[in-house]
Formats: structure tokens, C-alpha cells, sequence
């Protein structure tokens, strides 16, 4: 009898302890998965960025009877969702399956993911709008190299922890609470407002051969450049308040654009 009520108590000591610890190995299993997704997607990046650059340098890929649209689609499937996600009522939405540290690292992913699927699928169309040799080829040359080196700088003055979720991934994996993000008016962010999409508009332009295809790249993106700077002010407005509203007031969105959507703004 004695005995019975000995095993019964030990079974039931048993099962506590095997309950008290899943919480324990949930926690860590999600850690590790959190962990194993920051590094992946960093990885991830800067396979996207090695890619990106020869892509962008070299543009050769396979001819197709139906390149146009094909490159068409490719153009846009990028260009639409990268703006979309970043809205702040679709990311409201979407953060009630992705939390706020690991909202950068699905905004990377995506964005690195449609990137590759444009430069894995795209097409080549054999016509050649512009073909640059001696001098103008090196110039050319050196405004796309210097337009990397720009890209990372304004990365880097905007946060570039922020642009692939790095810095708020950290945060978590520390136990920290994310500090809050202040704008920091530095730099190139002196005279204009947006240096990241400068400096993108000189790696779609900078090219020595511009292809038809090519062409059609850079005009689609250009588009983009200059409809996703506008919605980059109003997502900036809508977080920032009145420190943007006043910085717009004095600094323009381009060098030289001080009138238009992208100008200099009207003071309240």
C-alpha cells in the first residue's frame, strides 16, 4: 500500500517537473530559431548585395521572345510590395504575426528574395540604346562604383542596423529594450533628404552599355525612386510628427529641388 502511494506520489512529482519545463524548452527552441533566422538573413543579404552589383554591372542574361514582359513583371514585383510593406497600416496588420524585432528581418528577406528573383529570371532584349567607349566608359565606370560607395554611406547615416533588421534583432537577442529611434539630421541629410535613393539612381543610370532591357529597368525603377521618396516623407511625417514637417522646410528632397512633391516644404 505504502509503496503504491510511493510510486503514485513519485509519478505525479514526475509529471510536474516534465510540465514545469516545456515553458523552459519552448523558450529556447524559439531562441534558437530567432537567432538562427537573424544570421540567416544576414547572410542572405549580403549574398543579395554580391549578386546585385554584378547584376547591375554587367546585365547579361538570357534572350527570350517574351523579355519585355517578362522583364516588366520582374521590374514591378519589386518596386510595388517593397513600398507596401513598409506602410505603417500594412506593417500595423502584419505585426500581429510578426513582431516589432523581427519585422526588419522579414522586410529584408522579402526584399532580398525579390531582388534575386529579378536577377535570376530576368531577360535580355539584343538592342543596345547607348554604347560608351574611352573616356566616357571609364567616367561612366567610376559614377557606378562611387554610387556603391555613396549607397552604404547613407546606409550607414540612416541606420543600416535598421535597413536589415540587425539593430532591432539585437535588441531581442540581448534581452534590451529597442531604444527609440531619433532622427538624426548628419551628413548628407544636411542638404538632402533622401541619399539612399540618390545613391540607387546612380547604379541604374551608371552603365557604359545601356540595353533595351536595361533601359526598361531604369525607367521602371526611376519611377519608383521618386514615388517611393514621397512615401518615404509621409511614413517619416507619420512617425517623426513636426521634427519632419520642419526639416522638410529647409532641406529638399534632391539637390536642387526646391519646388514640386519632392521640394522644399510649405511652412504651416
Amino acid at each position: 500500500m505504502s509503496q503504491a502511494i510511493t510510486s503514485r506520489a513519485s509519478q505525479q512529482t514526475d509529471r510536474a517537473i516534465s510540465i514545469s519545463r516545456r515553458p523552459i524548452i519552448r523558450e529556447l527552441l524559439a531562441r534558437t530559431i530567432g537567432i538562427a533566422a537573424g544570421i540567416g538573413t544576414h547572410v542572405l543579404f549580403g549574398i543579395t548585395v554580391w549578386y546585385l552589383y554584378w547584376f547591375l554591372s554587367e546585365m547579361n542574361a538570357t534572350p527570350s521572345r517574351y523579355a519585355i514582359w517578362i522583364d516588366l513583371l520582374l521590374a514591378l514585383q519589386f518596386a510595388v510590395p517593397h513600398s507596401w510593406l513598409l506602410h505603417p497600416a500594412n506593417r500595423k496588420k502584419l505585426s500581429r504575426w510578426i513582431t516589432t524585432p523581427f519585422y526588419g528581418l522579414f522586410f529584408c528577406v522579402a526584399t532580398c528574395v525579390s531582388l534575386l528573383l529579378t536577377i535570376t529570371q530576368w531577360r535580355t532584349i539584343d538592342f543596345t540604346v547607348w554604347q560608351l567607349s574611352g573616356s566616357a566608359h571609364a567616367a561612366v565606370r567610376t559614377g557606378f562604383v562611387l554610387s556603391w560607395v555613396a549607397l552604404f554611406y547613407s546606409l550607414w547615416l540612416s541606420g543600416l542596423g535598421y535597413q536589415t533588421g540587425l539593430t532591432p534583432w539585437l535588441a531581442w537577442v540581448r534581452h534590451q529594450p529597442l531604444a527609440k529611434r531619433e532622427f538624426d539630421e548628419s551628413g548628407w541629410y544636411r542638404w538632402f533628404r533622401h541619399p539612399i535613393y540618390l545613391s540607387f539612381l546612380g547604379l541604374i543610370w551608371f552603365t557604359p552599355r545601356m540595353t533595351l532591357d536595361h533601359a526598361l529597368l531604369t525607367g521602371i525603377w526611376t519611377i519608383y525612386i521618386f514615388i517611393g521618396s514621397w512615401l518615404k516623407d509621409r511614413r517619416l511625417e507619420f512617425y517623426l510628427g513636426e521634427t519632419y514637417r520642419e526639416y522638410e522646410t529647409r532641406v529638399p528632397g534632391y539637390p536642387f529641388m526646391t519646388w514640386g512633391p519632392l521640394g522644399l516644404r510649405r511652412a504651416n
